[in-house]
């Protein structure tokens, strides 16, 4: 929600070609205007390439054993 604010402060408000008149921008508009990647998707990933890391690591490393183990 904070990034989204950040953007549209950032974009700013848009002129309406047909009134000439000054709008802000709603949602559906301004998710076209910016391409990033859903912020939740981008967490998800990360955290899936961080697992891939720590399974290379090997059983004698703590976080390894943090990871697989169940917990008691």
């Amino acid at each position: 929600m904070f990034q989204n604010w950040v953007l549209k402060r950032i974009f700013g408000p848009k002129r309406d070609e047909v009134t000439g008149e000054w709008r802000k921008l709603n949602n559906e508009v301004f998710s076209g205007l910016h391409s990033s990647p859903n912020t939740i998707l981008v967490i998800k990933l990360r955290r899936m390439k961080w697992a891939g890391h720590v399974g290379c690591m090997g059983e004698r490393r703590g976080t390894y054993s943090g990871l697989v183990e169940k917990p008691a």
